[in-house]
């Protein structure tokens, strides 16, 4: 094992033999390193102020991510290069574009988002697409919230930072040698750092994984912290040890198979997007919505279902669509359906030393369709009150196949069996999903927190189906997306 944490901050090479397990990026860099751009606005991933942005190897290129420094743990910056406000001016003291277009469209007022904007422009500039539509401007900006500006003088300079002069070149002209920096820091070899008796281990294999997770049954399973980071920042808890996957090349795949598409525990949101959407569009919409980029950038599918959550966005649609999931420990493998993986609030079927490897998901057969629904107060960026996974498939005019599934309405993500069964051989019409709604009274008791009340999830969850009706009885119709807009901003 490997004793010493590596890292480049900006372009200077920074190792570190002793540190809090769970420190987070944020309190290293105000605390130790004295970069006080980086702010701390909500502490749980949720206003951007704290956005930088990390550099990983991608190939042959440098990949650009920006990532909520509030609750990412220093220790996952191994092999990368953390950028930070303070990078991107040149060494003269000349602006970088998106700084300088800020400046010129007074995109900043009482200053104290600016640095998290900046880095986010900054990481949407490294990418290169200087045609870049409102949609794809608003979509980066997502993760960052502003009182003062009203948001058109920063989307404004996201628009003209590609042809705003500034400096560019200390960054562009040493790219090559910090991608042979890092490329040089995988070794292969476990990373094993703590501090007072308390550690946080990165296998860099799978193997090493099960060998960590089996000698250290108990241990908190790490993968993108986009939830257990609030359990240090909100909680307070002391996480001992901690064990993360972020390393383990075999968990950031997605093989795509004949009959169904695999993914692995540590494939991101962002990685996965664009495949769900391709084959499932609604959930790429769905995904679309699941936090902001910097979340996305993070978060994970297989730390979704591990988490077990009630209100995860993943598992609804994940069973709808009939999803198997992968369990892998030290001594074997096993497979399971995704709904049975749900035991009980806070409790899922997962033995002492096992992991969440991947799920696999059956590709769309001939007829099927597959709606999903996100419904939040927010409708960008929040947490979900319903979240519901509706699959069909028709043969002539019967119903043939209804599998449907929703979070937010029982202590599990759960199967509507009584309302599938209120579907199945009848007319594919809209007195039978009249009638099938009334039977989800009968799968779900919702309760009332502070999302919304039970009568409002119940309600919801029913017009939700019904809308699945509308939206699929002509298959050339689209999605009522302007429909599920007004849902989730008067929900």
């Amino acid at each position: 094992m490997r004793r010493r944490l590596r890292f480049l901050l900006g372009h200077q090479p920074v190792e570190l033999d002793a540190i809090d397990p769970t420190l987070t990026v944020l309190e290293w860099l105000r605390r130790t390193a004295y970069r006080r751009g980086t702010k701390e606005g909500c502490a749980e991933g949720d206003c951007g102020a704290c956005s930088v942005v990390i550099a990983e190897p991608a190939g042959d290129r440098l990949q650009y991510r920006a990532v909520n420094a509030c609750i990412r743990f220093m220790a996952t910056l191994d092999g990368c290069q953390l950028l930070t406000v303070e990078d991107l001016k040149g060494p003269d003291g000349t602006l970088h574009p998106v700084q300088a277009a800020l400046v010129e469209t007074h995109g900043s007022q009482c200053g104290f988002c600016t640095p998290g904007f900046v880095m986010t422009l900054f990481a949407l500039h490294q990418r290169g697409d200087a045609a870049l539509s409102r949609g794809r401007i608003d979509d980066a900006l997502a993760g960052n919230l502003c009182r003062c500006t009203g948001y058109g003088p920063i989307i404004e300079a996201a628009r003209r930072m590609h042809e705003t002069p500034g400096a560019v070149a200390h960054l562009a002209d040493r790219e090559a040698a910090v991608l042979a920096r890092l490329q040089g820091w995988r070794d292969g070899e476990t990373l094993a750092i703590g501090e007072g008796g308390r550690m946080f281990y990165a296998p860099a294999d799978l193997t090493a994984l099960l060998d960590l997770a089996a000698e250290h049954q108990g241990s908190t399973i790490l993968a993108g912290a986009t939830d257990v980071g609030l359990w240090v920042t909100k909680q307070q808890r002391r996480l001992d040890p901690v064990i993360w996957l972020g390393r383990v090349a075999e968990l950031a795949r997605i093989e795509e198979g004949a009959d169904a598409i695999r993914i692995g525990a540590g494939v991101t949101y962002a990685a996965a997007h664009a495949r769900l959407a391709g084959l499932w569009p609604d959930v790429g919409e769905l995904v679309r919505r699941l936090g902001a980029e910097q979340i996305r950038h993070a978060g994970t599918i297989g730390g979704n279902i591990a988490n077990g959550s009630p209100i995860g966005d993943s598992p609804p649609w994940l069973i709808a669509a009939g999803a198997t999931l992968h369990l892998a420990h030290r001594d074997g493998r096993r497979t399971l359906p995704l709904e049975d993986f749900f035991v009980a609030y806070g409790r899922q079927d997962r033995r002492p030393g096992e992991i969440v490897e991947a799920v696999s998901v059956p590709r769309p057969k001939p007829g099927t369709v597959l709606r999903a629904y996100k419904i939040s107060k927010r409708f960008d960026q929040d947490i979900s009150a319903v979240c519901a996974g509706i699959q069909l498939r028709r043969e002539g005019d019967r119903i043939a196949e209804a599998r449907i599934a929703y979070g937010g309405m029982a202590a599990t993500p759960k199967r509507a069996a009584a309302t599938e069964a209120a579907l199945l051989g009848q007319p594919f019409a809209e007195a039978t999903f009249r009638d099938a709604m009334a039977a989800l009274a009968r799968d779900f008791q919702p309760i009332d927190d502070m999302r919304a009340s039970a009568a409002y999830r119940l309600k919801v969850a029913q017009n939700l189906l019904l809308k699945a009706y509308v939206e699929t009885a002509d298959a050339t119709s689209p999605p009522l997306r302007l429909a599920g807009r007004l849902e989730a901003v008067h929900g």
